[in-house]
């Protein structure tokens, strides 16, 4: 039967990496880049929103220890605070850019009596790649201005530490209130609050993103058309085999080899060389 091709341990091989290949562009590959081109969407909508909408105090935009979500980052707050800088964490391995830098983290101590964590902005490296001298925030009562923004996560949990390679001071390899929470013993509410350019205490304002629609959309498409690509190809080889003479079919019936041009010349050379017959005379 010609069905029994689809037995053959190479066809099976094939149809199983293919069908692999299309299930992962369908069910892994392009939605992952779908869900990266809602967030960009997100982001380029909150960041849109920002530029116009008037600042609101920290516990109006978020209530209580609410935290941070893609709705709410980048939303400007106002807060009124005393910092912590005896609490203060360095974010290391930063870029900036496109050039190194760190990253200030100080705790801030609202009026209300609840501490949150303030990125100052960022510092270059000195010429030994190590944290230079840094104004210190301002002493006393402050109202800052200041972008909402999500913890951000560090996939082996590292906390702050301190040693030598640092001078001493607290190094982090995330931002995130959490390490600086644990690293200093207070109680700090989740996120934490970028600020902006002008503000008491800032150092190098941190750059925004940029609004762009990014590649994300199109790389989606790309992967569902490699996907049906894949099964357009599978199914046309297959149809093809199904028909007489298929190319399964001719090698097995050559031995499981295909013909070289060379032989297949030969042949034709061969038939046109065998005599003809004479056409009767019909005169």
């Amino acid at each position: 039967m010609r069905l029994k091709f689809l037995l053959k341990p190479g066809w099976l091989a094939l149809t199983l990496v293919v069908f692999v290949f299309a299930i992962a562009c369908y069910t892994l590959l392009a939605p992952w880049q779908f869900s990266r081109d809602a967030e960009q969407v997100a982001q380029n909508s909150a960041l849109q929103a920002s530029f116009t909408a008037q600042p609101r105090p920290l516990a109006e935009a978020l209530p209580g220890t609410t935290a941070p979500d893609a709705k709410s980052e980048w939303e400007r707050i106002t807060v009124t605070g005393t910092y912590l800088p005896e609490h203060e964490v360095v974010a290391r391995l930063r870029t900036v850019q496109g050039e190194p830098a760190f990253e200030v983290l100080t705790p801030l101590r609202t009026s209300t009596g609840q501490v949150v964590l303030i990125d100052r902005g960022y510092v270059r490296p000195d010429d030994r790649s190590r944290v230079p001298p840094y104004a210190a925030p301002p002493t006393g009562s402050v109202d800052v201005v200041a972008r909402v923004r999500t913890d951000e996560a560090d996939p082996k949990k590292r906390e702050a530490f301190a040693d030598e390679s640092t001078a001493g001071k607290l190094h982090s390899y995330v931002v995130d209130s959490r390490v600086v929470a644990r690293a200093g013993k207070l109680d700090i509410r989740p996120g934490y609050f970028q600020l902006d350019d002008k503000q008491p205490g800032v150092l190098g304002a941190l750059p925004l993103p940029q609004l762009e629609a990014g590649p994300y959309f199109s790389y989606a498409l790309q992967w569902i058309a490699f996907g049906t690509m894949a099964l357009l190809g599978w199914l046309y080889f297959t149809v093809r085999e199904l028909k007489p003479g298929g190319a399964l079919r001719a090698e097995r019936e050559s031995g499981g080899r295909r013909k070289s041009f060379s032989e297949l010349l030969a042949e034709a050379e061969a038939e046109d060389d065998e005599p003809q017959l004479a056409a009767p005379d019909r005169r």
